[in-house]
């Protein structure tokens, strides 16, 4: 197992963010140690560092999980024309691109796309974790993960994903439909930046909601679907991330004002929800599914 410290990704600031993914990956580490494994960490252009690795290890195969955003397919592209790479599914419960019309083509609209997904076979529960890995060689060369303190009030790792679901199942779900509308209680499941990295498998998650009944469950298994949605557009057009979706709103008249945007960011813009949320995020490095929805499209409009 190994994970490469990719300068690219992590040369933008973004303390808390990182701070989340090193202390998974330090609990990542120890549920491998108790296996009898370990993780290796690099760090160099995984692009290069990867089939160096392989070669080390007298060309062996590298297995990863797919990923939408145009960088990560350039990256892995890169990877697999120089090693053997297999990628695998893993992002959403269905594989990238495997949500279809029925003349090949990818849905633009969520409705029609949730009833495609759902009208798939639904994905199997993933396996446990086998009771023993084998070992890691320990001639191979590991770079110590940069020390950033952890986040407060949000543990990174695996058994806390699993933790924070069990919770959501038990005493949030049945109500979510009405409750992650309101921004003054702790409605929602608490659980995306865990999706988001791999903490929590997009399987279990959709596994856990398929598993309970009522209103609550639906409306949460369709925003685990409006995720994939996402996904899916990103992968099929990539050219979202740099330009209108929508070719009618392409040549919208941008204000261009540096004291809005930056009262927007540290949270002064005198509206007390745009706010209170964007200081919830500065504070905790999360914010409010409501809250995400208002302070962007304050900042877009």
């Amino acid at each position: 197992p190994v994970f490469v410290l990719d300068p690219a990704l992590l040369a933008r600031p973004a303390e808390r963010r990182q701070a989340f993914l090193f202390a998974g990956l330090r609990a990542l580490a120890e549920n491998l140690h108790a296996l009898g494994s370990g993780l290796l960490i690099r760090s160099s252009d995984p692009t290069e560092e990867l089939p160096r690795l392989a070669q080390e290890l007298g060309g062996l195969p590298i297995f990863a999980e797919e990923d939408a955003s145009p960088y990560a397919r350039e990256r892995d592209r890169l990877v697999g024309s120089r090693t053997a790479l297999s990628l695998l599914p893993g992002a959403g419960a269905h594989p990238l691109g495997s949500v279809l019309k029925a003349d090949g083509t990818p849905y633009t609209v969520f409705t029609p796309f949730s009833k495609a997904w759902k009208s798939l076979p639904a994905p199997g529960r993933p396996l446990p974790a086998p009771a023993a890995l084998p070992g890691v060689d320990a001639a191979l060369s590991s770079v110590p993960l940069p020390d950033l303190p952890p986040l407060v009030g949000m543990p990174a790792g695996e058994a806390e994903a699993a933790r924070r679901l069990q919770a959501f199942i038990r005493n949030g779900l049945q109500d979510y439909h009405q409750a992650r509308d309101r921004m003054d209680l702790e409605g929602t499941s608490l659980l995306s930046a865990y999706l988001r990295f791999g903490m929590l498998s997009a399987r279990i998650a959709v596994h856990a909601a398929r598993s309970a009944s009522g209103q609550g469950a639906e409306t949460w298994l369709n925003e685990l679907i409006w995720r994939e949605f996402y996904q899916s557009i990103l992968y099929h057009f990539p050219g979202v991330l740099q330009q209108a979706f929508n070719p009618a709103l392409r040549n919208i008249p941008w204000r261009y004002d540096p004291p809005g945007l930056q009262a927007w960011q540290a949270g002064q813009t005198g509206y007390p929800v745009v706010d209170a949320s964007m200081r919830q995020l500065a504070a905790s490095g999360w914010m409010h599914n409501r809250g995400r929805m208002i302070t962007a499209s304050f900042l877009t409009k």
